[in-house]
């Protein structure tokens, strides 16, 4: 009887390449992030990418952010667009107590108050906010609630086209086959 292979996937890069696979889902044009829970089986217990509500035609709404240079809100995909962190809380098939969120891009200090009050314990992220602020608004939360944030990968810090470049190159992976 053949041994086990030996070259395959640990759980943390399993997770991660959900999420990668998930930042295709999202139709933003400028930045997109996926995020995977999972519980203490490693088993997912929620998906999510940052993307509008089940019910909302993509094309009626802005996905960008044009307004945010003239003042109007409303002319900007952050008035409709839930981010990944919130989307896979919000399409959990049970509770998120306890559990480990995997994300492309280390939560928003609103994403944070959703993880947070949802009991989610470990966040692993792939590559840092921009907004250092926003960062620290974040880790202050984080660090208040026992919530711990780790990267990836500590000995390297992706950019946000090295991020999407891998996701895109799993995208014509999978298209191979379609």
């Amino acid at each position: 009887m053949p041994g086990k292979r030996e070259e395959f996937l640990n759980w943390k890069e399993y997770f991660l390449g959900l999420s990668l696979v998930g930042m295709d889902r999202s139709k933003d044009s400028s930045t997109q992030v996926a995020a995977c829970i999972v519980d203490d089986d490693n088993i997912t217990v929620g998906l999510g990418y940052n993307g509008l509500t089940i019910g909302m035609n993509d094309d009626s709404f802005h996905w960008d952010s044009i307004g945010e240079e003239t003042g109007d809100i409303l002319k900007t995909k952050n008035t409709s667009v839930v981010h990944a962190e919130l989307n896979a809380i919000l399409n959990s098939r049970g509770s998120v107590k306890g559990t480990t969120m995997y994300v492309t891009l280390f939560p928003c200090n609103e994403c944070a108050k959703a993880i947070i009050q949802s009991g989610i314990k470990k966040v692993v992220y792939l590559r840092m906010y921009s907004n250092p602020k926003i960062v620290e608004a974040t880790k202050i939360m984080f660090d208040a609630a026992g919530v711990e944030y780790i990267p990836y990968n500590k000995d390297k810090s992706f950019s946000k086209e090295e991020v999407q470049e891998a996701a895109h190159e799993i995208q014509k992976i999978i298209k191979r086959f379609s």
